[in-house]
Order: structure tokens, then sequence, then C-alpha cells
């Protein structure tokens, strides 16, 4: 098993609570993408996966409201995921972004990606990590 799959493999974790909202996903790697799926179907989300921005902002316009969260990573082929952001809750002004990167919050602060208040989470994740923040975002009134 290749390291990168192995940061991936699901460890045992105290129960995390799931939900059966819809969540967008959009994420440039594929396995990323695919793990990532994964893990948000198995704790009872529907999963709209984009591998562009094109395709997040296509899957929005046809989704619409079924879409609560958005999940993106902030580093993107056409744009980055605060654009993308920007974007989509332009279109579905209560859509939640939470946003994912493999570089630390500080250095994509300094690139002027992510401001101060913005939902983050480093990659690589667990799924108790990713359970959590996603419910917490979702209950947010």
């Amino acid at each position: 098993m290749a390291a990168d799959e192995e940061m991936w493999q699901e460890m045992p974790v105290a129960r995390v609570a799931g939900g059966s909202e819809t969540v967008l996903l959009a994420e440039d790697e594929p396995m990323i993408l695919e793990m990532t799926s994964m893990m948000l179907g198995r704790l009872g989300y529907r999963v709209l996966a984009a591998s562009t921005p094109s395709e997040a902002i296509f899957l929005t316009k046809k989704h619409g409201a079924e879409i609560q969260l958005l999940i993106t990573d902030v580093i993107l082929p056409e744009m980055n995921g605060r654009e993308l952001g920007q974007i989509l809750t332009s279109l579905l002004p209560a859509l939640k972004v939470l946003f994912i990167s493999g570089y630390t919050g500080d250095v994509i602060a300094r690139q002027g990606v992510l401001v101060d208040g913005i939902n983050f989470i480093q990659k690589p994740f667990s799924k108790e990590t990713l359970a959590t923040k996603v419910r917490s975002l979702l209950d947010r009134k």
C-alpha cells in the first residue's frame, strides 16, 4: 500500500455524527476526491463530486438549493477555491463553505486566498475531523 493510501486509510474512530444533506465536493486530485466522497457517503451525506470549478458551477446550477455545503480545495485549476465559493454563494446565498488544502492555513492566508474566520481543515484529515467540521457547519444557523 502506498504512503498516500495509508494516510487516507480509515482508522477506528469514535462515533461521529453524519447527516443526509447534499454536499458539493470540488477537488482536482482524483484520489482525494474519491476518498473524501467515500467518507462523506459513509457518513450518510449525498455527495456531488466535481473535479473542476466549472463542473462545480454546473452541478450547482443543476441541483440548486438541494446543496447545503460546498467543500472545496483552495488550489484548483481555472480559479481558486475562494473565487469558486464566492460564485456559488452568489447563486445560493445560504450555501456554507468549507475549504481544504494540503498547505497550512498560514501559508494560504499569506497568499491572500483565505482570511480569518474562514472554515478550513488541512489535508490529510481523518474521517472524524471531516465529520465534526461538516456537522458543525451544517448545524449553524
